[in-house]
């Protein structure tokens, strides 16, 4: 099913009343890969932030359709980057494990389902082979595989990445934003990131978002990403 599983109506967010994007109504498809382009400052993340439930709307609405159980979406999240302080000596699977928290109640032990569910995702991540190593002390690409580990722990509605292979190299990025697409097919969740990588929005991408001058436009990739588009948009040349 392409339904719409979130809506936004009349949508207005930002900070202390103050909105960033204004009048933002779109509707999010369910089991689709979609990506959120824009400049820096053009509030990718902001919409992130308001979408996760971390930021109350200025105006307007957000309908989120409920999962196949009857329960609300859950959301797992992969920020750009995060560190812990190498004082505390968490390792790869540590961070992992921290997608489970939300099942967990507070001061009890996670139970072993838990904790084989975890190492499934580290597999699926193909991060298997970095969980007993420290956090701090892993690479920019394996601690991104890491975070998407975490995030699928919390057996995800939707998949949110806030530009996860910045900093990555080539090589990584490629596999990382492979996995995510392989993954959304198999496990038939909604995908929803953030990034400047023109190629793997072509490559991957079902729907964009492209925030510009505190609106934004909705499409598919052959509509929004011609040559023209992006020169109008940019003010530069594209072959």
């Amino acid at each position: 099913m392409n339904d719409a599983l979130i809506t936004l109506e009349n949508l207005s967010i930002g900070y202390n009343g103050q909105p960033v994007l204004s009048g933002i109504s779109l509707s999010i498809a369910r089991d689709r890969f979609t990506v959120i382009l824009g400049a820096n400052g053009s509030g990718k993340s902001t919409l992130l932030r308001t979408l996760l439930g971390l930021l109350p709307p200025v105006a307007g609405r957000i309908d989120a359709t409920q999962s196949p159980a009857g329960a609300r979406l859950v959301f797992g999240y992969v920020p750009q980057s995060i560190q812990f302080d190498p004082i505390y000596l968490l390792t790869g699977f540590d961070v992992a494990l921290m997608g489970t928290y939300g099942r967990v109640r507070p001061g009890c032990f996670v139970p072993s389902a838990e904790r084989a569910f975890t190492r499934e995702c580290l597999r699926a991540a193909g991060a298997e082979e970095f969980a007993p190593k420290r956090f701090s002390e892993l690479s920019g690409g394996q601690k991104q595989r890491v975070l998407i580990a975490r995030a699928l722990a919390t057996r995800p509605d939707v998949l949110v990445l806030d530009e996860p292979t910045a900093g990555v190299d080539a090589e990584a990025t490629h596999s990382v934003l492979e996995f995510i697409s392989r993954t959304r097919e198999e496990r038939q969740i909604t995908v929803l990131l953030v990034t400047h990588d023109f190629a793997a929005i072509r490559q991957h991408a079902q729907q964009v978002l492209w925030l510009r001058q505190g609106k934004v436009l909705q499409g598919a990739p052959d509509e929004l990403l011609t040559a023209e588009m992006i020169n109008d948009i940019f003010g530069i040349g594209i072959g």
